[in-house]
């Protein structure tokens, strides 16, 4: 007997032509798997509608403004007047001139010293709490160590300058090592201002940014820890050989997002924190960009640093993209 192959066919009466199998998902062309993609989950689509929009106008809309670089722009003139057109002067004006080196050494020395010694803290804090055997003890360190990034960065940087002034507690340990007379902030010195800086922000920022870290714990197979300990795996064996293997991924993952940004350094703390005796190593060109742009009004000149800010950036997370997919097969995309 032959095999019926469609019912809509072998039921009495149905002269209607047998339906047509599905394509796969892989053999439709790119429109037409977005387009079932969203027929398939159209909530889900319309939720992501308000995350577009926000991109859209201001994100994508301003980089319109860019083209300001490339021009000399006054506020009220056109941005494409072809009268105002001077192609790369403002990006040689800014290579030339003697603040340049400094402000990227400077942004390159604060960004790589948090890079070294700030980007390993929030692992080792959430290896150092997965091991605790005591839940509460645990939530209470994990509450404490999130509270300084919930705080106003204008409280933080009185809180710093505070600590690190004339008779704040850090200047009196430097006054009693030798290293600073009495009395004297230490942000007066330009070359203690990177370790503030850097020590500061693994204050205020570790204990938040170990969350990732705990929560990719959480993804790491119990039944290796209880493998591991019949074969007679220590603490620190057990951490080293399953633990950090297990959270690799979320760790290449986080550091390539952080070189994303490698000559990026957020003027609000700079600008709050330093002073014309720490220009030296404290000036950095998101403050440089605030100063030029915003206190001489040189709208070119600061657009011009800003994109070249942003082109070494997306630069730096290309090559570093590349560099982990051929060494771990890690990568963003």
């Amino acid at each position: 007997m032959e095999r019926v192959t469609n019912l809509s066919a072998a039921l009495p009466g149905n002269n209607a032509a047998p339906l047509k199998p599905r394509k796969s998902y892989d053999s439709l062309p790119f429109y037409g798997r977005i387009w079932r993609d969203v027929t398939g989950s159209p909530v889900l689509y319309v939720m992501l509608l308000p995350v577009l929009a926000y991109y859209i106008l201001f994100r994508y809309k301003p980089m319109y403004g860019v083209l300001i670089a490339f021009t000399d722009y006054y506020p009220g003139s056109p941005i494409l007047d072809p009268e105002s057109w001077v192609g790369l002067r403002n990006f040689t004006d800014f290579f030339k001139s003697r603040d340049a080196f400094r402000v990227i050494a400077n942004t390159l020395t604060i960004n790589l010293s948090t890079i070294a010694f700030g980007f390993p803290m929030p692992i080792i804090f959430a290896l150092l709490l997965n091991e605790l055997r005591s839940v509460r003890f645990s939530r209470v360190i994990q509450t404490i160590s999130y509270l300084p990034h919930f705080i106003s960065l204008v409280v933080i940087c009185g809180l710093i300058r505070t600590f690190v002034g004339g008779y704040g507690f850090v200047q009196q340990i430097f006054n009693a090592l030798g290293f600073v007379e009495k009395g004297v902030s230490l942000l007066n010195f330009a070359k203690y201002f990177v370790p503030i800086y850097v020590t500061s922000d693994i204050w205020q920022g570790m204990g938040y940014s170990s969350i990732v870290f705990l929560a990719a714990l959480t993804g790491v197979n119990p039944e290796l820890y209880e493998a591991a300990t019949v074969d007679g795996a220590n603490r620190w064996r057990r951490m080293y050989h399953i633990t950090l293997p297990g959270i690799m991924p979320t760790i290449i993952t986080m550091l390539l997002l952080r070189m994303g940004s490698v000559m990026t350094v957020g003027h609000e703390k700079i600008i709050l924190l330093y002073g014309p005796t720490t220009y030296e190593t404290a000036d950095v060109i998101s403050s440089f960009i605030y100063r030029v742009g915003l206190q001489q009004a040189r709208f070119s000149f600061s657009t011009a640093v800003g994109l070249f800010n942003s082109v070494v950036n997306i630069v730096t997370l290309i090559i570093a993209n590349w560099v982990s997919r051929r060494l771990t097969d890690i990568s963003l995309w």
